[in-house]
């Protein structure tokens, strides 16, 4: 910042001088030219238009000191803000390489339990298909114990003389899941 000010404090001291120096200059000329009694010259007006049209218009040496010194401000200005925005990406991007090493290591952390609740769940889905095979041979060993029950019920039903149609019993078994003593109900005639 101090580099700026004094830059821009450098031509701004020398172009007042540059433009002191050259005025005072002119002056003693056309002094010295005219002398004391002034001339009056007539001249038409096509005249004048001519030698003014004919004068270039080109910047003189301190118009474009003072021009080149103001495009030097506002670019310094320019470089500034540039470097301001730099330092402000910079801290940014800290931040960020902070915050995703944070998330970095909550991801593997995450990962790591996904794993193990994956683990789990596939030993639980092995268990619960062993107990639904268990399950279910158990219900098979039950309907044959079931059934032996029912046949020795008849059995005893037949040596005690009961009549018993076998055959709407036997059907009527097969289709049902349900206990000995519903089966037994159905068909008993003494």
């Amino acid at each position: 910042m101090l580099n700026i000010r004094k830059t821009l404090i450098m031509p701004a001291s020398i172009v007042p001088l540059i433009m002191l120096s050259g005025c005072s200059n002119e002056q003693k000329s056309v002094e010295t030219i005219t002398g004391s009694d002034p001339v009056v010259i007539e001249q038409s007006d096509s005249v004048a238009m001519r030698f003014q049209e004919s004068t270039p218009q080109s910047p003189t040496a301190v118009e474009t000191a003072i021009e080149l010194s103001e495009k030097y401000a506002r670019l310094s200005e320019e470089a500034a803000a540039l470097r301001q925005q730099n330092q402000q990406a910079t801290a940014r991007n800290e931040e960020l390489r902070t915050q995703t090493a944070t998330l970095q290591s909550q991801l593997k952390q995450t990962q790591k339990e996904l794993a193990q609740a994956n683990d789990l769940l596939i030993e639980m889905r092995i268990e619960l298909n062993n107990w639904k095979a268990d399950i279910l041979g158990f219900r098979d060993e039950m309907r044959k114990a079931e059934t032996v029950q029912l046949e020795t019920l008849f059995k005893i039903l037949k040596v005690l003389g009961g009549q018993v149609e076998t055959e709407v019993a036997t059907d009527r078994n097969t289709g049902d899941v349900g206990s000995a003593a519903a089966s037994a109900n159905r068909s008993y005639n003494p």
